[in-house]
C-alpha cells in the first residue's frame, strides 16, 4: 500500500480538480497531449539506450499480440454464451483486447520493475498496443461502428506520425549516441513529469457510471482484461519456460484495465459508452488489486 498509494493520491487529486471551475472541461485532453507530444517521447529517448539488445526484446511484442488473440477468443466465446447484442459484441472486442498498457501502463510497470522495465514496457505498448488500435482496433470499429474502414495508407501514416513512434525509431538508430549533458538533464527532467502528469489526467477523465442492466458484460469483460487472459499467458510462459524480466514486465502489461483512447473510439462509434465508460473507470480501480494479484503469480 505505501507504494500504490501515491498513484491513487495523484488520481483522487485530478478527480478533486474536476470539480474546480478554473480548470477548463478538457483538460484531461490537454495533459494527455502533453505527454503524448514531450513526456512519453523522452522517456524513450531516456530508457531505449539503455536496453541491451538480444531475443529478451522480441518477447514483448510476441506476448502483446498473443494477449490481442486469446483475448479476442474469449470474448467472441463469451459472446456467443451469453448472446450480447452486435453492439455490445463489438464494444467488448474493442475494450477487451486492448489494455492501457501505456498511460497506466509505463507507470505500473515503473512501479514494480523500477525504471530496469520501461524499456519492455514501451516496446510492447508501442509495437504491440498501439499497432493493434491503429489495425485491428479500425477493422472492429468499421464492423461495428458507425465510421466506414480506413485505408491501409491512414492505418500506416497514423502509426509513422505518433511522436512516441518516431521517438522509438530515433532511439532505436541512434542506440549508441551518448546525449550532451544538457540534453540527457532535460530528457530526463521531461520523461519524470510523465507518471504523475498522466495519473492526474486519468483521475480528471474517470467517470464511474452505475453499469445497471449492463453488469453482466461489465464484469465478464473486465473479468477477461484483468484476470483470465493474463493467467493464461503465465500458463503458457511456464509450459514453455519462459522467464525473465521481459516476460514478467509482458504478462504485467497484458493485465492492464482497458484502454482509454479504445473506449474513446467506441463511444464516437455509438458503441455503448456508458457501457465501455464503465470498463475504463471501474477497470483502473480494480486493477490496483489485480495487477498485485498476476504480480505475485508471474514470479
Amino acid at each position: 500500500m505505501t507504494h500504490t498509494l501515491p498513484y491513487i493520491l495523484l488520481m483522487v487529486a485530478g478527480m478533486l480538480a474536476r470539480r474546480i471551475p478554473l480548470f477548463p472541461r478538457d483538460t484531461d485532453k490537454s495533459l494527455n497531449l502533453y505527454v503524448i507530444y514531450i513526456a512519453l517521447p523522452a522517456l524513450v529517448f531516456v530508457q531505449i539506450p539503455r536496453l541491451q539488445f538480444s531475443a529478451q526484446i522480441l518477447i514483448p511484442v510476441i506476448m502483446a499480440w498473443a494477449t490481442l488473440g486469446i483475448s479476442v477468443i474469449l470474448v467472441m466465446a463469451a459472446a456467443r454464451l451469453l448472446r450480447w447484442p452486435a453492439s455490445v459484441r463489438g464494444a467488448m472486442l474493442l475494450m477487451v483486447p486492448l489494455g492501457n498498457t501505456s498511460f497506466l501502463g509505463i507507470p505500473m510497470v515503473q512501479q514494480y520493475f523500477g525504471d530496469a522495465g520501461i524499456p519492455y514496457a514501451i516496446i510492447y505498448d508501442q509495437f504491440g498496443s498501439f499497432m493493434a488500435l491503429s489495425t485491428y482496433g479500425t477493422v472492429i470499429l468499421a464492423l461495428y461502428g458507425q465510421e466506414g474502414m480506413a485505408s491501409a495508407r491512414d492505418m500506416i501514416k497514423k502509426i509513422i506520425t505518433f511522436p512516441p513512434f518516431i521517438a522509438l525509431t530515433i532511439a532505436f538508430v541512434f542506440h549508441s549516441f551518448h546525449y550532451p549533458v544538457w540534453l540527457a538533464k532535460m530528457l530526463e527532467m521531461a520523461a519524470a513529469s510523465l507518471v504523475p502528469v498522466v495519473l492526474v489526467a486519468i483521475g480528471f477523465a474517470m467517470r464511474i457510471i452505475p453499469p445497471g442492466h449492463e453488469i453482466v458484460p461489465l464484469c465478464t469483460g473486465l473479468s477477461i482484461r484483468l484476470l483470465v487472459t493474463p493467467l493464461i499467458i503465465i500458463g503458457i510462459c511456464a509450459g514453455l519456460g519462459i522467464s525473465g524480466e521481459a516476460a514478467r514486465v509482458s504478462i504485467l502489461e497484458s493485465a492492464m484495465p482497458p484502454m482509454v483512447s479504445a473506449g474513446a473510439l467506441a463511444s464516437i462509434a455509438g458503441l455503448e459508452p456508458r457501457l465501455t465508460a464503465s470498463m475504463v473507470g471501474i477497470g483502473i480501480l480494480a486493477s490496483f488489486l489485480t495487477l498485485q494479484i498476476i504480480f505475485v503469480l508471474s514470479g
